[in-house]
């Protein structure tokens, strides 16, 4: 086996599991006898001598690393401090997984991340955080610093390559958010929910492909927000306090729209989508009626909605309320759910 292929037989194992952008518990008896070239306390499987595995060892200070290591499990320790020099040895890392650990920014030292120019990777998730890390290497791709106490987010400039990031589970108001990631043009997947947010953020990079913003307390989304966006395809905003009054008109009338999550909101009408949209989830509002112009402006042979997944259950909306022409304009519905 190619031992540049191991990450990617991980995220292949990832996905399979459904669980894309979590990272990999294996047990460390399927690698066999650990490599030489290894600090002793942890485990370097001979068959992967570039992956380094330190989870679960009461650890409180990262560990001696030795040339050659490019993938560092640090999972469920007791790190409190990254010394300046931590990877001194290791300047091509690729992959820094410090999940479920007792970091603070204040003791995280100097530029030992930058120092990085190959990292790609960096998970700080389960930590005591109140502010983003940094200064960040120019090559890191995927970071993720969810279930912390951040509340400010750092520069993310010249961050070119980065395209992940998960913030979710934070205490992260709109006016930290706004802005904050302008520059970001390769960013595609922006994860800001369970936070503090009153009103969508501003300032977020056109190239998203994917936003989550649900569990916040957004009562209204301004004119035309989504429309400045090239590409959004995913987007989140169940478990927040949206009414009819807070959605202009045409909010949600995204062609490249395909997944919208709008339940556990105050809704009474189901607002308008494109005929592009696949899945529209309305769950748990209080939607009175089924208007067909949501869906469809006009109905004919070629003009028909593209809904495949359609929740409607929660609401005053029965099966017997449901109008006639529905069906036609939701021809191809796998799957429609009311009461």
């Amino acid at each position: 086996m190619n031992l540049g292929m191991f990450p990617l037989l991980l995220a292949l194992i990832g996905c399979a599991s459904g669980s894309y952008y979590e990272d990999y518990d294996f047990p460390l008896s399927i690698y066999g006898r650990s490599s030489p070239n290894c600090a002793p306390e942890c485990n370097c499987p001979e068959s992967y001598p570039t992956a380094m595995y330190c989870d679960e060892l009461k650890l409180k200070s990262v560990p001696m690393v030795p040339l050659g290591i490019k993938y560092l499990y640090l999972r469920n320790n007791q790190i409190d401090h990254i010394d300046d020099k931590a990877f001194e040895n290791v300047t091509d890392l690729q992959w820094l997984i410090l999940d479920h650990n007792l970091l603070e920014n204040s003791k995280i030292k100097g530029k030992v991340f930058s120092k990085l120019k190959q990292l790609k990777k960096l998970h700080i998730n389960y930590n005591n955080l109140t502010e983003s890390v940094g200064p960040l290497p120019k090559s890191l791709v995927d970071l993720q610093l969810t279930n912390n106490k951040i509340s400010k987010l750092g520069s993310f400039d010249g961050l070119v390559n980065l395209t992940f990031i998960h913030l979710q589970h934070n205490q992260l108001k709109e006016d930290a958010v706004s802005a904050a990631f302008k520059g970001l043009k390769s960013l595609e997947y922006l994860d800001l929910s369970f936070n503090q947010m009153t009103k969508m953020p501003s300032g977020l990079p056109v190239s998203l492909l994917t936003l989550y913003l649900d569990n916040n307390k957004i009562s209204n989304i301004p004119d035309e927000y989504f429309k400045r966006f090239n590409g959004l395809q995913y987007l989140r905003l169940s478990h927040n306090e949206l009414a009819d009054s807070g959605i202009p008109g045409n909010s949600f009338n995204v062609s490249s729209l395909l997944e919208l999550d709008l339940s556990y909101n105050k809704l009474k009408n189901i607002p308008t989508v494109n005929e592009n949209l696949e899945n529209y989830y309305l769950e748990v509002n209080e939607l009175e009626k089924f208007e067909v112009k949501s869906f469809c402006k006009i109905l004919g042979p070629l003009s028909y909605s593209k809904i495949k997944h359609l929740r409607l259950d929660g609401n005053r909306i029965t099966q017997t309320s449901l109008p006639p022409d529905m069906y036609e304009c939701l021809r191809v519905a796998n799957e429609i759910t009311v009461n």
